[in-house]
């Protein structure tokens, strides 16, 4: 055995080493260029999918792809495990048992932080956690927001290479042109078919408002129409003024609270993974061989711990908000 991991890593050596050689020779060839930051996603359809009356019109988005094919990707998961189950597979191997593994870790948390509602909570934190830890990944993946639409930018200036990384729109220049004049090319962008989702706030303010408001929906399940009292509490308002008082503007806190949740989730999210994809790039363009390699298992590191926090604050906000508060608690 051990002679085996020897020769495999004698063997393994020789490739990363012939990785960097040949990374830089590629990087001689097409040197590194200045990258231009975009936030929004870039629409990939010339013409909108379909028009709603107060929002407007909806084009297909990179994002909106990158979405679509993590949910594939889950459903494929979904089946691939439903079908080992039926056939008796006592224990799940390979991908499905990493998966097994995950959900029980994560059904353990919640059973131990939302007691009897942790069946009806989990779901909500599986899916968020799934969702997010494949979006995330997806910016690891060799074609994602470098692979796309060649769209002309501007006219007089040349242009030597181009690219796109997480939203970064990149511009070069040329020596000559197609015709053989120096300086006379044309400013060309690429706006890749698949960018990271979670560089969009789009993604990360649509996930934060199902997670905040499904947060409201268990709260009323739990409590009834008193749990609305923890942000509009007028019971000691009038009989006893000066804790009323107190109290009622303690609800409004709450109530703000609840759509500072909203802030938080999102730009959390949105923050870490954008800036991650920026400093990929930015690592690729001042050392393009190997150096890079290093941030990529941080940023595989960093999309694990976003999608098990988001998942994570989902299931906490949604115990607390069955638990109850004040007299509420003791009389459910």
């Amino acid at each position: 055995m051990e002679e085996t991991r020897r020769w495999r890593w004698g063997v393994n050596r020789w490739f990363v080493l012939l990785f960097i050689v040949l990374g830089f020779f590629a990087a001689r060839a097409y040197p590194p260029i200045l990258p231009h930051v975009q936030l929004p996603a870039e629409s990939i359809s010339e013409n909108p999918l379909f028009n709603l009356p107060l929002i407007g019109e909806i084009y297909l988005t990179n994002t909106l792809v990158a979405v679509a094919i993590a949910d594939v990707l889950l459903l494929a998961l979904a089946f691939a495990i439903r079908r080992a189950i039926k056939r008796g597979d006592l224990v799940l191997t390979g991908i499905s048992g990493v998966v097994e593994a995950i959900l029980e870790a994560l059904y353990d948390l919640a059973e131990s932080t939302a007691g009897k509602w942790a069946k009806s909570i989990f779901p909500w934190m599986a899916t968020i956690v799934l969702l997010v830890l494949v979006v995330n990944w997806m910016e690891l993946i060799p074609g994602v927001d470098s692979i796309g639409l060649l769209h002309h930018s501007e006219e007089g200036y040349p242009v030597q290479t181009i690219a796109q990384v997480g939203g970064l729109e990149i511009k070069a220049i040329v020596k000559e042109a197609a015709g053989g004049e120096a300086g006379a090319g044309e400013l060309y962008s690429v706006v890749p078919y698949v960018r990271v989702a979670s560089t969009d706030l789009n993604f990360t303010i649509a996930l934060a408002l199902i997670s905040v408001f499904m947060t409201q929906v268990y709260g009323v399940r739990a409590l009834g129409i008193s749990y609305f009292t923890k942000f509009f509490n007028f019971k000691t308002l009038f009989t006893k003024p000066m804790f009323g008082v107190i109290d009622f503007g303690v609800g409004l806190l709450e109530l703000v609270s609840e759509f500072s949740k909203i802030l938080s989730f999102s730009f959390r999210l949105f923050g870490n993974i954008f800036a991650g994809s920026v400093l990929l790039f930015v690592i690729g363009s001042l050392v393009p061989v190997f150096a890079q390699t290093i941030f990529l298992m941080l940023e595989f590191f960093v999309g694990i711990i976003q999608a098990i926090v988001f998942g994570m604050l989902t299931m906490v906000f949604m115990a607390q908000a069955t638990a109850g508060h004040g007299h509420e608690e003791g009389a459910h």
